[in-house]
């Protein structure tokens, strides 16, 4: 599995990293083999939310952490902090309480990478700093980053940090391309060239902020995934043909896509079956070339200028 370095900061995860959204549904016997498998695969990056499960995901891992702490090293674990029921928090005193279950939970003294996981409107970035350089002056968070956030929201709370922002998660697959339409599109009244978030992808390339994709299979907001769905037939197709010219899945053909792009992009899976999974980690050894990469991207109903 090839590794990406962070935000260029050196902490190295693999470029497939195993999204805990759904864990809480798998015995602990089932939970730790499934671990076991990903860590098989080369993939050693666990991406946890303390909204998962209500918390019930970071338990169910922290029981396999805690049976077996050596295998805390061999990981990089990220949390995501800052939703409450009807509301965002950013506050100093929320930040700091929700580390701390976050670490209790998962049985580990510290995170790698901690995210602010949807923006807060009411945010302030000293109040957020603050909050930050106590978490790494006690070595409970190595690292910081957001998710969902745009370009000038990232601007506005690295204004107030002494910490650089390594990461941005967003959500992004062949049917959710808004981080490249717009740019493809530029110069054009095509609807795509609307842009929706500040040209992201650029601003983080040039300011070394990895984009890390979540949902991957999924089109639109949670409607459902793309892979083997009717309503899709030529991106299938698509995903198919070259699926079998690559030797791997159609899911791995779909990761393939993003860690084509040179952003070197992050990608997130959530899959809890561990044969899918293994098909999935045969992306990172697929080298899909620029034509099958426009081939895909128009198949997903993406018109080019």
């Amino acid at each position: 599995m090839k590794q990406i370095d962070l935000g260029r900061s050196g902490l190295l995860g693999s470029e497939i990293a195993l999204g805990c959204m759904r864990i809480n549904k798998l015995s602990e016997k089932e939970l730790d083999a499934y671990i076991r498998t990903a860590l098989e695969c080369g993939i050693d990056f666990f991406d946890h939310a303390d909204i998962y499960g209500g918390g019930d995901c970071e338990a169910a891992f922290g029981r396999v952490l805690q049976n077996e702490p050596s295998l805390r090293d061999k990981m990089v674990l990220q949390g995501k902090c800052g939703i409450r029921p009807g509301m965002y928090d950013f506050s100093k005193e929320h930040i700091l309480k929700s580390v701390d279950g976050i670490l209790q939970r998962l049985h580990t003294d510290h995170l790698d990478l901690l995210l602010l996981h949807r923006p807060d409107a009411l945010m302030e970035p000293e109040e957020v700093g603050e909050a930050f350089d106590q978490l790494e002056a006690a070595g409970k968070v190595k690292h910081f980053g957001v998710s969902n956030f745009n370009t000038r929201q990232l601007e506005l709370l690295q204004s107030g940090l002494r910490q650089r922002l390594l990461v941005n998660q967003m959500q992004f697959s062949l049917k959710v391309t808004g981080l490249i339409d717009h740019g493809l599109c530029a110069n054009t009244e095509f609807p795509h060239a609307a842009d929706r978030d500040g040209e992201l992808l650029d601003y983080c390339r040039l300011r070394h902020v990895t984009v890390q994709a979540w949902s991957p299979f999924q089109y639109g907001f949670f409607e459902g995934v793309f892979v083997d769905n009717d309503k899709f037939p030529e991106l299938n197709a698509a995903l198919a043909k070259l699926a079998e010219k690559y030797g791997v899945t159609k899911s791995a053909m779909a990761v393939a896509w993003i860690l084509r792009h040179p952003a070197k992009i992050q990608v997130i899976v959530g899959t809890t079956n561990a044969q899918r999974l293994r098909d999935i980690a045969a992306a990172s050894t697929v080298a899909l070339s620029r034509e099958d990469w426009y081939e895909l991207y128009r198949a997903a109903g993406n018109q080019l200028p």
